[in-house]
């Protein structure tokens, strides 16, 4: 038999298990009728038929029978003579067709590892191709993967079909911890192709993350009867998401957060904690801006819709809570409502004080990093500073609790001596008072 099976003498097929099987049958063909063209120069005059059940191969090479002497064409054309020793049962005439089965080992072994190597390259482009057609069309779509592999930079995942899928560090929560062999959840981030490989990204730390887990949670989402307008987070620390309905009877936040927050809080563990403000969208700017600063109360807002600038006024003690730790707060309100936002406090007497100093007045004794600091999370006077707790304050704060007392102890001291020369001044304007009181009666003495 001149047939082969190449399912056992091509390896390679072993790890074409994700390729249909007719696209492979396909592919040896190809592979062989170009075993054919180099051997014979063409191939229209071969038939390559591959059993796409068993993998057995079989060539024929057909040719016209003319008389002998008349042979014009050795590719497509034989001699009756030449006819006659292929199959001397036969009894060819001229004018009919020769049909001679080809055996694969005439190609010789050479050619056939060149098959073989050519054979794996092909099979590798349509198992990458195969990948692509998958991923490409599924970014943002959220998926399983095993965990296969924990490096320093990124992780190596495996979905349900064994492909590779990529997560670098930056695309992980701040707090994950992954073990080997842990399925975890993540959205596809983007399909690129790097030195002609596939890679699949994805993302923890992407607003479409959380997108489809509120899909996942939030039954109305799913039915449209809820839309997400924005989303907008800092991965582990906060995220504020601007909801609307379009069902009058629906509360969208309520439906959200559910019932004693049921649908929320499995949220807000698969993020890792991650604080989550529902807010109910609205194409009013300025009161979308005040949900957006969610925790904290505003008592009036200055707006510059020209110049996409906001001022916020709010109590002393609501500054913080506007800012938030590290600034995380007012960056989403930013983020959600594309509009620059600067926070005031609301002149008035704190703690029976009639004055107040900036935190730039005290350079000198004060590093400047360190005013920058309290400057970045709303504190930006003296009196800020120490209205609130040491506690508190670290809190807020990237700085120790040393230096928040040394600040607090340097700030009290200068209040402590504008306290002090405020008394003297007052007290010789009584003196000379009592002064200029007495002289008239020593003069009429006198």
């Amino acid at each position: 038999m001149a047939s082969i099976n190449l399912i056992d003498s091509f390896q390679d097929f072993k790890e074409a298990e994700a390729i249909d099987r007719p696209t492979l049958m396909k592919v040896l063909e190809d592979v062989f009728k170009t075993l054919l063209r180099k051997k014979y120069g063409s191939d229209d005059n071969f038939d390559v038929i591959v059993n796409d059940q068993t993998g057995d191969l079989e060539i024929f090479r057909h040719r016209l029978v003319v008389p002998d002497g008349e042979l014009e064409d050795e590719l497509a054309e034989v001699q009756v003579s030449e006819a006659a020793r292929i199959d001397p049962d036969a009894g060819y005439d001229v004018g009919e067709e020769v049909f001679e089965e080809v055996d694969v080992m005439e190609f010789g072994r050479r050619a056939i590892l060149a098959a073989r190597q050519t054979l794996a390259a092909r099979i590798g482009d349509l198992k990458k191709s195969a990948l692509m057609k998958k991923y490409e069309d599924r970014v943002d779509e959220l998926i399983s993967g095993e965990v296969y592999q924990i490096w320093k930079k990124e992780l190596l995942l495996l979905d349900d079909d064994g492909n590779e899928l990529i997560m670098p560090k930056a695309e992980q929560i701040p707090s994950d911890f992954f073990k080997k062999g842990e399925t975890i959840r993540a959205v596809i981030k983007a399909v690129e192709m790097r030195n002609n490989n596939p890679v699949i990204i994805l993302s923890r730390t992407a607003p479409a993350f959380l997108a489809k887990l509120l899909e996942i949670e939030v039954p109305e989402i799913m039915d449209g009867l809820i839309t997400v307008r924005k989303i907008v987070r800092e991965p582990g620390e906060r995220a504020k998401v601007a909801v609307e309905s379009y069902d009058d009877r629906i509360d969208p936040v309520g439906a959200c957060v559910g019932m004693k927050g049921s649908r929320i809080h499995g949220i807000v563990r698969e993020l890792r904690n991650e604080n989550i403000d529902i807010i109910n969208f609205t194409n009013n700017t300025q009161l979308l801006i005040q949900r957006a600063l969610t925790p904290a109360r505003i008592n009036h807002i200055e707006m510059d819709s020209e110049k996409q600038h906001v001022n916020v006024y709010l109590e002393p003690d609501q500054v913080s809570l506007a800012i938030g730790k590290k600034g995380t707060n007012i960056k989403l309100a930013q983020d959600l409502t594309g509009y620059t936002i600067d926070v005031f406090r609301d002149v008035q007497e704190v703690a029976g004080a009639e004055f107040d100093f900036d935190l730039v007045e005290f350079a000198d004794e004060i590093e400047p990093w360190i005013i920058d600091e309290f400057k970045r999370v709303g504190f930006d006077t003296a009196l800020s500073v120490l209205e609130h707790s040491v506690d508190e304050l670290e809190r807020r704060t990237d700085l120790e609790i040393e230096t928040i007392k040394e600040v607090q102890d340097i700030l009290r001291k200068e209040f402590d001596k504008e306290m002090s020369e405020s008394e003297a001044e007052s007290t010789p304007d009584a003196a000379s008072a009592e002064a200029g009181d007495a002289n008239p009666e020593s003069d009429e003495k006198g």
